[in-house]
This record gives C-alpha cells, sequence and structure tokens, in this order.
C-alpha cells in the first residue's frame, strides 16, 4: 500500500533528488518544486502529506512560503537552512514550521523525522479525551484550546506540545523527553526548538489559571 506524498521543495535539484531517493525507497510518493510560487500551486493540486521547504527559494521565499500555508493549513512542515544559524530556525519556528535542518543533512535523518511527524500527527488526529487543567480545556479531536471558555490559536507544534504537558500533568519532562513524545524523536542539540515553543505557549495561556513552570536544570511542567 503506498504511503503519503511528500512535496519538496528546493532550487538545487541535487538536494531533491537525495531526499526523493531515501523517501522513496521507504515507500513515499514524492513530488517536486523548485521556487516558492510552484510550491504554493503544487499544495493544491497534490494535497501533500508534509512539505520539506528550503529557505532561500526564488520568486518567493521559504518564510514567505511558510507564512501563506499557515494561513490556511497545518500542513506540517519541516525546513530547511543553508545556516546553521540560531535566528533563522527561530524565526522559521514562529511562522509554523514543525521542525528544521540544516544542510548538509543525513538524508536517513530527514526521513526519520518525516515519519515521527506524520506519526505524530496521526496520534493527535485520533479521537482521546478532553483535559481540563484549571481554565485551561484541550480538546484533542478538535484541537482546541480554551482558556476560561475563550478560544487559544495556537500553531501546529504548540498544540502538540502543550497536550503532551496536560498527557504528563505535574510531571516534569526534560527537553529531550519533550521532543521525544511530541516530535515524536529524540536528537541531541535540538532543543532549543522546545524552548522556542514553550515560550510562545506561555504568552497564549498567560491569562490561565494553568501554567507552564521551569524545573531549573531539569524541565517543564504543566500545572493548574
Amino acid at each position: 500500500m503506498s504511503k503519503e506524498t511528500i512535496l519538496v521543495v528546493d532550487d538545487e535539484q541535487n538536494i531533491i533528488e537525495l531526499a526523493r531517493l531515501y523517501l522513496e525507497q521507504d515507500g513515499y510518493r514524492v513530488e517536486q518544486a523548485n521556487t516558492g510560487k510552484q510550491a504554493l500551486d503544487k499544495i493544491k493540486q497534490v494535497d501533500p502529506a508534509l512539505m520539506i521547504l528550503d529557505l532561500m527559494l526564488p520568486e518567493i521565499d521559504g518564510w514567505e512560503v511558510c507564512r501563506r500555508v499557515r494561513a490556511t493549513s497545518e500542513l506540517p512542515i519541516i525546513m530547511l537552512t543553508a545556516r546553521d544559524d540560531d535566528v533563522d530556525k527561530i524565526v522559521g519556528l514562529e511562522l509554523g514550521a514543525d521542525d528544521y535542518m540544516t544542510k548538509p543533512f543525513n538524508p536517513r535523518e530527514l526521513v526519520a523525522r518525516v515519519k515521527a511527524i506524520l506519526r505524530r500527527s496521526d496520534r493527535i488526529a485520533s479521537p482521546t479525551k478532553v483535559f481540563r487543567i484549571g481554565d485551561l480545556t484541550i480538546d484533542p479531536a478538535r484541537r482546541e484550546v480554551t482558556v476560561a471558555g475563550q478560544p487559544i490559536e495556537l500553531r501546529t507544534k504548540e498544540f502538540d506540545c502543550l497536550l503532551t504537558l496536560a498527557e504528563h500533568k505535574g510531571i516534569v519532562l526534560s527537553r529531550e523527553k519533550l521532543l521525544e513524545l511530541a516530535w515524536g524523536y529524540d536528537f541531541a542539540g535540538q532543543t532549543r526548538t522546545v524552548d522556542v515553543h514553550v515560550a510562545h505557549l506561555r504568552k497564549k495561556i498567560a491569562h490561565s489559571t494553568a501554567q507552564i513552570e521551569t524545573v531549573t536544570g531539569v524541565g517543564y511542567k504543566l500545572v493548574g
């Protein structure tokens, strides 16, 4: 049985072919785009399960592509950057990317991250109980969060991170454990991703009786 379609967006054909080789070996169908405009058009045409998106693209750059996609869709996005620069990564995450990788990348790791994100998306989509912590309510089936009955808009991974903390209410989760549970993988050096999402969550639920506490030297826990 064929797996989902992955859209690989890059203006370097060798990068696309490398990703295609490893993704197709694992059973995925691969579509490609070489510019930002092509990427936006391709999304409408093939309805991919996930997009691998380079930042430096002709016509429309990766940041703007991500911004436009997130305005209407929860399509999982892995961003690729040629620079090992925290600014690029943080901006990408703030725009709603689910993950990022720095070029040159290990293609096996790329496939592992694709699998992890899709597996996590499938699990979150499955009906499960509603979590209530103080005046904070999290409905996984509807992917809705409210504080005192008022809806709170969260990006994909912000929701996943908050849900994971709610599933372990009062329990301290290390950054590495949050990566494993909310992102679906455990990869050393990526804990900055967790910090960025927790910082955003704190701002968005600042008026809730539920709060995300930092346990110095250990990690985070949700209390309320």
